[in-house]
């Protein structure tokens, strides 16, 4: 009999678990900042200038390591992040990376294969052909069942090429909730809302002990949705209102014509993805930022926002992004801080100004969850429990959207970076 083993790949975070003999999910870790061990593992990848190629390609270096390496090289070369995100589209097809064309499913793949290489040292099982594997309701950018269809399966070549030649897909929702089922000696109604890097889920499903031995229907699915929304455009949000106005968002120029224009704000959409402001790092768009400095109003923020694309700080700006959105998930105001060099951006933030900024967000979660529980036909009072789970749960306006609807005694939360993997672990086993 084949392990039942899970993986949980994230736009963020990946975590791989499977079903011990005892019927516990047990998940593999990994190594994590300043040596620990996790059994959370960084979805990135980062491919350094000048090193040998090993089988006609650069090396990538994965997870927690690839983060230490960036850093420990200053930046020299290619970091990788959100790769899920991009799924679903059809213009992002493949990329150069040093020389060498990757397509996205290999460069997922090369996640999965690291995270396949845990199984049999951290979870002392053989690595199975067949494995559950999480996806979203709907991935990021998918506005069609056909795009949804797409991404899955590219997803699944990705497996396929990392070495799981049998894959089936379970909603992550979904997998959450198996999770906390395994803790029930009841039925129940549960709403799960799962919080990830790029999308948020709302599965409603009956959950319990008269669903354990039903293999095709898990947890007896009432419905589903999802919503491109998430950590990701949270940390957006403060990005936008303390960095981007001290990177030249917002100023003018005086154009050849002698008119005064606005600084580009294309420009500083790179900046609501870290990882993309490597697209600014082109021989023309930096000729171009040097340009609009040289005209300028406000010459030194934009000099500002070179030195960040130059120097490749897209990962420790957003490092003190989060910083700043942690402290706020505690306390009622916070100081965003960033020193790099020359460049000094600091600015005090209240959570009731984070919440105002995020209040778009909120709302499309809102009506994501309001329209869910109306498509099933169910009211808020026949919901038994809500399972948050991610590590945007942990956001005090996002919890108060859950405890204005549902009252916060019927509020219950997991692991907040294991439980889909466990539960996706525990799908395996019921279909062996």
């Amino acid at each position: 009999m084949q392990p039942a083993v899970g993986v949980d790949f994230g736009t963020t975070n990946s975590a791989i678990a499977a079903i011990d003999a005892d019927g516990r999910a047990r998940l593999a870790a990994f190594p994590g900042p300043g040596g620990a061990r996790t059994p959370v593992f960084r979805s990135l990848l980062f491919f350094e200038n000048d090193v040998d190629w090993v089988d006609g390609r650069p090396p990538a270096t994965i997870g927690h390591e690839a983060i230490a390496e960036y850093l420990a090289t200053g930046a020299d070369g290619r970091l990788m992040q959100s790769m899920k995100s991009f799924l679903a589209s059809r213009h992002v097809v493949a990329t150069n990376v040093l020389g060498h064309n990757f397509t996205l499913e290999s460069l997922i793949a090369l996640v999965v294969a690291r995270l396949r290489a845990a199984i049999r040292p951290e979870l002392g099982v053989e690595p199975p052909a067949h494995v559950v594997a999480g996806r979203p309701v709907h991935f990021v950018y998918a506005e069609t069942p056909e795009d949804d269809a797409y991404a899955e399966g590219r997803l699944r070549k990705a497996f396929v090429r990392a070495g799981f030649p049998e894959v089936t897909f379970v909603p992550e929702p979904v997998a959450a909730a198996l999770h906390y089922a395994s803790t029930l000696d009841h039925d129940e109604v549960v709403l799960v809302a799962d919080f990830g890097g790029g999308t948020s889920d709302f599965s409603v499903l009956r959950v319990g002990p008269s669903t354990a031995d039903d293999p095709n229907d898990a947890a007896h699915i009432l419905g589903t949705a999802g919503v491109g929304v998430a950590g990701d455009n949270f940390d957006a949000r403060l990005l936008d209102h303390l960095v981007a106005p001290a990177l030249g968002k917002g100023s003018y120029y005086k154009s050849q014509e002698g008119k005064i224009l606005e600084i580009p704000p294309a420009i500083f959409h790179r900046l609501e993805r870290w990882h993309e402001l490597s697209i600014l790092k082109t021989p023309r768009m930096m000729e171009s930022l040097h340009a609009y400095r040289r005209a300028a109003r406000e010459p030194e923020k934009i000099g500002a926002l070179i030195d960040v694309v130059d120097g490749d700080l897209g990962y420790a700006l957003y490092a003190a992004v989060e910083r700043a959105k942690v402290a706020l998930s505690h306390a009622d105001a916070a100081q965003f801080a960033f020193h790099a060099d020359d460049l000094s951006v600091e600015a005090a933030v209240t959570r009731a100004e984070f919440e105002a900024w995020i209040a778009p967000e909120l709302d499309a979660l809102t009506q994501c969850l309001d329209g869910l529980l109306e498509d099933v036909g169910l009211t808020v009072n026949d919901v038994d429990t809500v399972f948050l789970t991610g590590g945007t749960a942990l956001v005090p306006a996002v919890r108060a959207l859950f405890e204005a609807r549902f009252g916060a005694e019927r509020l219950r939360t997991g692991d907040f970076l294991a439980s889909v993997a466990s539960g996706l672990a525990r799908y395996a086993a019921r279909l062996r």
